[in-house]
């Protein structure tokens, strides 16, 4: 399982990175999640200008044995879609945290990101949850 240093996680498997101008950010989900879904087929995506909350379900990831709900982690609202996912979902498998991005936003508070978990406690969370039987 490959956990990204310089992203924040949830509970639900999604990740945020904060961009360096500190106000924007991208997410996707996680390598657990992805594994969880196995091969991802369509994935999709929001509106530009779509705004979310923290909790709000954003995008919809589908696989060859699940459709599956995206959350945001934090809220903010949209200013970038990943169109390579249009023609290549296998991106959320191959590359989560990076050709695998769901969307770009504008930060609607970022303090928001402090409460996520940090890599480290990401990492536990999901092996924890792992070792149960999966998601």
């Amino acid at each position: 399982m490959r956990i990204d240093p310089n992203c924040r996680y949830t509970k639900t498997h999604e990740w945020v990175r904060v961009m360096p101008d500190g106000k924007t950010a991208r997410a996707g989900i996680t390598d657990y999640a992805q594994e969880q879904l196995s091969d991802i087929v369509y994935v999709e995506l929001p509106e530009l200008g779509d705004t979310f909350k923290a909790g709000d379900s954003f995008a919809v990831a589908e696989s060859v044995k699940a459709t599956s709900d995206c959350y945001m982690a934090v809220g903010g609202t949209v200013t970038a879609t990943n169109d390579e996912l249009a023609g290549s979902p296998q991106l959320v498998n191959e590359e989560p945290y990076d050709g695998g991005w769901f969307i770009e936003f504008t930060l609607t508070d970022p303090k928001e990101v402090e409460k996520l978990m940090t890599p480290a406690e990401y990492e536990k969370y999901a092996t924890d949850e792992a070792a149960k039987g999966g998601h």
